[in-house]
């Protein structure tokens, strides 16, 4: 047992300088993001910048301005990214929602790697969809604007529509790609360079108020103290678990007796992690931007204005909104992710069961019961982090970036990477150490 626990892999730099795959995954990765911040900067052609930026000033402190932080500033450039991989996200929203309400979907589902690619596709064609609905939805919005289009008519947007849904299937494929050859979920971590490559330009602009006198010195200090508090209590829920204690019965075979041990089914309080606010985010924003696009600058659409009014960063509707979308989607991603039955089934067939509860459809029930209960604590954890900062800062026009929504994806995709960083060094290790035991048992 002390041979056992003596050799434990470490992760310094050496470690790393001797990982020539993870270092090639980590310059993909690097590479591919560098790539993305590039097209965030390429505007669709037929754009007066000058105009759109008046335009874009005007809406960029309601939902709007959520959808530009999660597009790194692309959406207020208008271009050729300006959609992002929202349209994705709300597609592969849509189609976990049918493939838990349509049979033939759900069986599919079931049918292992060849159903899962059967899905990914059809999630691929709803994604086209969307973005030619959203883009051609931008481009009427742009020619409505006055003065933002240079050469208004058909051929604009067509122009539009095509550059847009291809920037989006570009980004769909570069976070496949990310996913497959790199480090991370390549999803994720395009939104989260997205986020970190506008804060520099959000803090300056946060001083800047200060120096001019806008905000208070004291409040600067709050928000920035408020936002490591914020980071501090994400990372916290984020490494919590409640351990499930899992009891296997001894064994015999012949003179030896195997098992007996104790394990734990380590559970997270938070499961679905970052993915709730980005559903609701995604779903929140889709049919809203346009509107706010087009609602002050189109003539009668005063319900336009108001909803835009209603629907600003810290109004009651909003919210409201927000959290009840955060709180489905924590309980509906968590009972996607993790399944009481399966889990029980499985104990059951390797002998493991709950001490004090019988195996099989009893232990699923008690699974059930503790899941349930973490989903809650973990709904309202997200819902505390990602509205509480929102109320506070919308009352002082501070930017997105400060956050809980934005400050939470950047530290969960952080921890993921991070622990995949790790996980690939320790496997490179172990291969390591592999490929010495078996070199001295051929000396030997």
């Amino acid at each position: 047992m002390a041979q056992a626990t003596s050799v434990q892999p470490g992760f310094g730099l050496g470690a790393f300088a001797k990982a020539d795959d993870l270092k090639k995954r980590l310059l993909f990765t690097v590479g591919a993001l560098i790539i993305y911040r590039l097209g965030t900067f390429i505007p669709i052609p037929g754009i007066d910048p000058v105009a759109l930026s008046d335009v874009f000033s005007q809406q960029s402190t309601g939902i709007l301005g959520m959808f530009d932080m999660f597009s790194g500033g692309a959406l207020g450039r208008m271009t050729i990214f300006a959609l992002n991989i929202m349209p994705y996200i709300t597609a592969s929203i849509i189609m976990q929602l049918m493939t838990a309400i349509v049979p033939s979907l759900e069986a599919m589902k079931k049918d292992g790697e060849a159903g899962r690619k059967q899905i990914n596709q059809y999630t691929r064609y709803l994604t086209v969809l969307l973005a030619t609905v959203q883009g051609y939805g931008i481009a009427v919005a742009l020619e409505a604007a006055g003065g933002v289009v240079t050469d208004p008519g058909l051929f604009f947007r067509v122009t539009t529509v095509i550059t847009l849904v291809g920037g989006t299937l570009f980004l769909m494929w570069l976070g496949e790609q990310i996913t497959a050859r790199g480090v991370g979920n390549g999803i994720s971590l395009i939104i989260f360079s997205g986020i970190i490559a506008e804060v520099p330009s959000a803090l300056a602009g946060t001083l800047e108020l200060g120096r001019t006198g806008a905000l208070s010195a004291l409040l600067i200090v709050g928000v920035f103290v408020m936002a490591v508090a914020v980071i501090a209590f994400i990372v916290f829920i984020e490494r919590s678990l409640r351990k499930v204690l899992i009891q296997y019965p001894k064994r015999q075979h012949g003179n030896k007796v195997f098992g007996g041990e104790a394990q734990h089914l380590p559970l997270k309080i938070n499961v679905p992690g970052v993915i709730p606010p980005i559903f609701a985010s995604s779903l929140l924003l889709m049919p809203i931007s346009i509107i706010n696009l087009t609602g002050s600058q189109s003539g009668g659409a005063d319900w336009l204005v108001a909803l835009n009014a209603m629907l600003g960063r810290g109004q009651p509707l909003y919210l409201a909104i927000y959290i009840g979308l955060i709180v489905f989607f924590a309980f509906f991603y968590t009972a996607i992710v993790f399944n009481p039955s399966d889990t029980a089934e499985n104990l059951r067939r390797n002998g493991g069961y709950v001490p004090g509860i019988r195996p099989g459809q009893a232990t699923a029930d008690y699974l059930d019961y503790v899941l349930t209960r973490l989903t809650v604590l973990g709904a309202a954890y997200l819902s505390a982090v990602c509205i509480l900062p929102e109320i506070l800062i919308s009352q002082y026009a501070l930017p997105f970036y400060f956050g809980g929504t934005s400050l939470l994806i950047v530290v969960t995709v952080t921890l993921d990477t991070v622990s995949q960083i790790q996980s690939h060094l320790m496997a490179h290790q172990y291969e390591g150490l592999i490929k010495k035991s078996r070199l001295k048992g051929r000396r030997g």
